[in-house]
Formats: structure tokens, C-alpha cells, sequence
């Protein structure tokens, strides 16, 4: 996992930590992946880009962005009612919060 997806050396008290923590990343790593492939309507997910850095595939943190983005879009996810003439927040303003913070953390 080091070599390909550049999961760090773990630093737990005791060897069955460092056992288990292993087999939860991969574990997690391939949920995100297999959700972000199983939401994705298109054939591309969108990639996050900067001037000085251009990628041309998606990286993992453009998945779980995209994920993360997916799931606060259902409207299961949100506790607020859907009345079409209450708005607090703006749509485009939303969207960009949105877009902000599914890349932090």
C-alpha cells in the first residue's frame, strides 16, 4: 500500500493496532472508490486543477471529493424542509462553500 497509494508508516503501541489499521484504510480506500464510480454518471470524474499544478486524471482527493459533494447533495442527508420560497443561503453561494469545503481536511 506504501509503494501505491502512499499510506504512511504507522505509529501505534502494539502490533495488533498496526495489523488492523492496514486492512480499515484499504478497506476504505475501496468503498470511496467503488461509490465514487457508482455515483458518477459520466465516464470522468471532475478534476480539481491549479495554475501551477495540472493534473489530468483524478486523484484520490478529487474522489472523496466528489463523494463527500454526492452525498451532502441527497436530499436524505439534509434536515432542512425543501420550501422553494425559503432562502436563506443563496444556490451559487452554497455551491461554493460546498466546493471549498469538500477539498479541506
Amino acid at each position: 500500500m506504501r509503494a501505491h497509494l502512499g499510506v504512511e508508516t504507522q505509529h501505534q503501541w502494539s502490533e495488533l493496532a498496526i495489523a488492523r489499521r492496514t486492512p480499515v484504510l484499504m478497506a476504505l480506500f475501496s468503498f470511496v472508490t467503488l461509490l465514487a464510480a457508482h455515483c458518477n454518471n459520466s465516464a470522468v470524474l471532475p478534476v480539481r486543477t491549479a495554475a501551477w499544478y495540472a493534473k489530468e486524471v483524478a486523484t484520490f482527493s478529487d474522489t472523496l471529493a466528489f463523494v463527500r459533494r454526492y452525498l451532502w447533495g441527497q436530499e436524505s442527508f439534509s434536515m432542512s424542509r425543501n420550501e422553494p420560497d425559503t432562502v436563506k443561503i443563496p444556490r451559487a453561494f452554497l455551491d461554493r462553500l460546498f466546493e471549498a469545503v469538500a477539498y479541506a481536511a
